[in-house]
């Protein structure tokens, strides 16, 4: 198990550019088994989900091949029936939460497929219900095999439907959009997902012949097609890189230009931050987050104790909180961090509260943050990373605290930020990767 070697209280200084956004990254991957032709994605982050989903591919006989970095090229001109049948494959999707993804391509091209219950982070509950009731109403039969532990779906035929989510899943709504562009008919989908990834998705999607309408909204219309062909995609830089990078310069009070952040599509990101008192300075496409002494937490205007809550587009992301309840630590002031989505992702908290920090975790889903205003620094700790999120937050804690912290289970690191020491190192922190 790797880990890392921190050495906190060292001041960063440069600029950085953010990776492809992972979450985009895992859906238009597996729109490539829509199609027997060549799509081309630019931007891919070479992160460890990435690979692994990769890897995935070429099992199942997608033909992938790195043009430079980043850009990538998939034909999914036939696929390896036998392999999919096997138990191998099933294993290998039950350790990545991105392998969920592929259900409704593989459905779609092969009329049958057993798929596992897919891994990922341990952060709750993660049902996949709206994937599968989606699927339901366009035609698929869905049952439970308890020998194998997997789901087997079988279609003769998809037919578009109408219908209303029971949640605006991201995934859900990926996996229905994928299925209902080569249904017969139309479909309407209400309460859809309207991230961004989800609005890159269909974008790329109808330039391979696809017709949908209403992106960017929660009513996605969409007429089927028979055939999709191939296409050039490129993947937008990743929001919640952004809103580490942010959170960094923050916590070690460091000047920090991170470039090309594609601003417009931050959606409430960097109002959330400005809320905890951090001065964020929109440069072109770019943001600047100067050295600051000290940040100040808002109040509501009635004088309540500010609340920081995930929600569903255009609010905010769940992936940031982690990093959020961190940078309230130093701040003036207190603030109330309520994750509404995982019951487990907050648990982290009690490594802060060993390093100093003033947390009443109130239940699995709030805690409030006592800010130190700066009075004392948090004290280096020894940690392990129980999840991508919660794993970068500590990362940026180890970064401002006093001594040398050792972070241990950094694979969890690596799934979601590609070569994070050196690129970190490079501006000016001191970290070490051990094995």
């Amino acid at each position: 198990m790797a880990s890392f070697i921190i050495e906190g209280g060292q001041k960063l200084k440069g600029e950085i550019l953010p990776q492809g956004a992972k979450n985009e990254a895992l859906q238009v991957i597996c729109a490539t088994v829509l199609t027997r032709q060549e799509v081309v994605i630019e931007n891919i982050p070479e992160i460890l989900d990435i690979k692994n989903l990769i890897l995935l591919l070429q099992d199942i006989g997608v033909e992938v091949k790195r043009i430079d970095k980043g850009k990538y090229s998939f034909r999914a001109d036939s696929l390896n029936e036998d392999f999919l049948a096997s138990d191998v494959f099933l294993q290998k999707c039950s350790r990545l939460r991105g392998s969920v993804m592929l259900i409704a391509p593989l459905l779609t091209r092969l009329r049958r497929v057993r798929f596992a219950k897919p891994g990922g982070d341990k952060i709750g509950r993660r049902r996949l219900d709206t994937h599968f009731i989606g699927l339901q109403k366009l035609g698929a039969a869905i049952a439970f095999n308890e020998q194998k532990r997997a789901f087997d779906m079988s279609v003769d035929r998809l037919r578009g439907a109408a219908m209303l989510l029971d949640e605006a899943s991201v995934t859900g709504t990926a996996n229905i959009v994928m299925a209902a562009v080569l249904a017969e008919g139309k479909t309407t989908i209400y309460n859809a997902a309207c991230e961004p990834y989800l609005q890159q998705l269909c974008e790329m999607l109808n330039s391979m012949g696809a017709k949908i309408s209403g992106i960017a909204s929660n009513l996605l219309t969409i007429e089927g097609v028979a055939t999709l062909g191939g296409t050039r995609h490129r993947i937008l830089p990743d929001m919640i890189e952004v809103g580490s990078f942010i959170g960094m310069a923050a916590m070690t009070q460091s000047p920090l230009l991170i470039k090309d952040v594609a601003y417009d599509k931050l959606g409430i990101i960097p109002d959330s931050f400005r809320r905890l008192g951090i001065d964020i300075q929109q440069r072109g496409d770019s943001i600047f987050v100067p050295e600051q002494e000290s940040y100040r937490i808002e109040s509501f205007m009635d004088g309540s104790i500010m609340t920081i809550a995930d929600a569903p587009w255009p609010g905010l992301t769940p992936d940031l909180l982690s990093v959020m309840l961190v940078v309230a630590t130093q701040a003036k002031g207190s603030v109330l961090i309520h994750q509404k989505m995982f019951e487990s992702r907050l648990f982290f908290v009690d490594k802060l509260i060993d390093m100093g920090a003033q947390i009443i975790l109130c239940d699995p889903h709030r805690a409030v943050v006592i800010g130190h205003d700066r009075k004392f620094r948090l004290r280096a700790n020894n940690m392990t990373s129980p999840d991508i999120r919660a794993g970068i937050a500590l990362l940026i804690a180890a970064l401002s605290a006093e001594g040398t912290s050792t972070i241990n289970n950094i694979d969890q690191i690596d799934r979601g930020y590609e070569d994070i020491e050196h690129r970190l190192t490079m501006l000016g922190a001191r970290i070490e990767r051990r094995d």
